[in-house]
């Protein structure tokens, strides 16, 4: 049986959790495609679309990507206006 050990020479980037506020999003269409927008980024492990709220909170591997999420965002339609 053999088990692999991480490597210390390449440490596993911990996993970061971010909200954004998000402006222009009043129903269930606009959470599904904020969702599988930003959910097909890479390093996102997690999406949740707050629509009442106005907040989209991501999980990534590492670092959050925020350029890429805002263009992920603008590209479904709505504005990624800051981190909440």
């Amino acid at each position: 049986m053999s088990r692999r050990i991480p490597d210390a020479g390449h440490p596993t980037a911990a996993a970061a959790t971010t909200t954004y506020a998000v402006s222009g999003m009043s129903c269930g269409h606009c959470r599904t495609a904020v969702t599988e927008a930003v959910g097909a980024l890479d390093d996102v492990t997690s999406v949740d679309v707050d629509v009442p709220g106005g907040q989209v909170t991501v999980t990534t591997g590492g670092a959050p990507d925020d350029t890429a999420i805002a263009a992920a965002i603008d590209d479904a339609g709505y504005t990624l206006t800051g981190r909440a």
